[in-house]
């Protein structure tokens, strides 16, 4: 064989090589379908939205995970490539920590979109009586400290039962299944009912403006004496628990109760019950928005994105008609809507 018939043979193999390369799936090249991660309570919304996006359009179904949001955005931020989220669910606003870690692995542009609102809700078996507890109530009974009544001092939390709480509740242990220190739930229950009720202690509320941190220590710090349970991310498997215990309470969002509202019912906080109006025009009083955060750099790197951004804030998804709203999505009031529908088309880049 001649030398420029092996050239040439050579050089066949090597454009076969080529074309083969460029040629194969797009699993060779990359990942052809959005990753997801985040909030359990966004999960079934973000689920929706996937299974309907894969139907109706040309791109792969997403693949939705629910991490909790304060896990979802640990996976957010670790860089940028496919081995990464694209997008991370999230039931509280990111924090401006979790931005910087972020962009310590080069994740530096970001946009938000803000799909709803959400209720937290402390319910418990329908076979039970439902309760009418305060802020100031759900604090004395699960906070991890509370005031001592000497003074300006506190002790660790002595309440067994919620009869400990208020006389007139019944005489049963304090047992509530709830979230993991990952969960947006866990961090939106302490923010909105722990710290709501905390600083109705009013030598507590002072000290906020003085040293902001035992401030939020003192109102958020869950106790761990096994009244309150870490449950994990899955809040099918509280709801289950709830039926097997009638004395147990859980805390969720608002759209696990909505669709299960046969066997459970939510507790009535500060005089107001949870439900979609109340949630709505902010009457209730723990109520929080939903997000999801996009990485911008892999709008151009994986199929589908803008367009799932798109479906997602689209009347027909989360407006006040939407088919989300059926999931127990509180939809946003229109001005806000055509807001983050903007952001999400231009791919806005977050600004805290």
């Amino acid at each position: 064989m001649t030398n420029t018939i092996k050239i040439l043979m050579a050089t066949a193999v090597s454009a076969a090589l080529l074309v083969s390369i460029y040629s194969a799936p797009s699993e060779a090249a990359g990942r052809d379908y959005i990753s997801i991660v985040g909030s359990s309570t966004v999960y079934p919304f973000a689920t929706v939205v996937a299974e309907q996006f894969g139907k109706t359009t040309k791109f792969k179904t997403p693949k939705v995970e629910a991490t909790g949001s304060g896990g979802g955005l640990k996976l957010f931020c670790s860089g940028i490539g496919i081995s990464y989220p694209d997008i991370v669910n999230t039931s509280r606003r990111i924090k401006k920590s979790e931005v910087s870690n972020c962009a310590k692995h080069g994740v530096k542009d970001i946009t938000e979109i803000k799909i709803g609102y959400d209720g937290i809700v402390i319910a418990n078996s329908r076979k039970s009586r439902r309760m009418k507890v305060s802020r100031r109530e759900l604090y004395l009974a699960l906070a991890k400290d509370i005031p001592s009544g000497v003074g300006e001092s506190l002790k660790p939390n002595p309440n067994r039962t919620w009869k400990d709480v208020n006389p007139a509740f019944p005489d049963i242990r304090i047992e509530v299944l709830g979230p993991p220190p990952t969960s947006g739930t866990r961090d939106a229950f302490a923010e909105l009912a722990l710290e709501g009720g905390c600083k109705t202690f009013k030598w507590i509320k002072e000290m906020k403006k003085k040293d902001r941190k035992k401030y939020r220590a003192i109102c958020h710090a869950v106790r761990e004496d096994g009244a309150y349970i870490e449950a994990g991310e899955n809040d099918v498997l509280i709801i289950r628990k709830l039926e097997a215990n009638p004395d147990a309470f859980g805390i969720f969002g608002f759209s696990f109760l909505d669709q299960n509202e046969d066997r459970i019912q939510g507790s009535i906080v500060d005089g107001v019950e949870p439900t979609f109006e109340n949630i709505a025009d902010g009457s209730y009083p723990v109520s929080r928005p939903l997000y999801f955060y996009v990485k911008r750099a892999h709008a151009g790197m994986i199929p589908g994105i803008k367009e799932f951004i798109r479906e997602f804030t689209s009347e027909k998804a989360s407006g006040e008609e939407g088919y989300l709203i059926d999931k127990g999505l509180i939809p946003m009031p229109e001005d806000e809507r055509l807001k983050f529908r903007r952001d999400g088309k231009k791919l806005t880049n977050l600004v805290l």
